[in-house]
């Protein structure tokens, strides 16, 4: 009988843990890697949403500019 897909993942699960015990090093480079990402994810998403804002500051400003100009452009008529 064929294991199933389970049972595959358990080994090589224990398998990993295994070679993680055998090399430190790699674990915490891992670990390490995860973190950076989690880091970059953050200030990326931080940027993002000044970002978001400021477009929204400037899509403000320019209707203000459209408001000005179709007002003067009604009163030239």
């Amino acid at each position: 009988m064929n294991p199933g897909p389970v049972e595959e993942a358990s080994k090589v699960a224990v398998g990993f843990v295994d070679s993680m015990k055998q090399q430190p090093l790699a674990l915490a480079m891992i670990a390490l890697n995860i973190c950076f990402l989690i880091f970059f994810w953050a200030i990326f998403s931080a940027a993002s949403s000044r970002g978001h804002e400021r477009e929204q500051a400037l899509y403000a400003a320019q209707k203000e500019l459209r408001d000005g100009l179709l007002q003067c452009a009604e009163k030239a008529k």
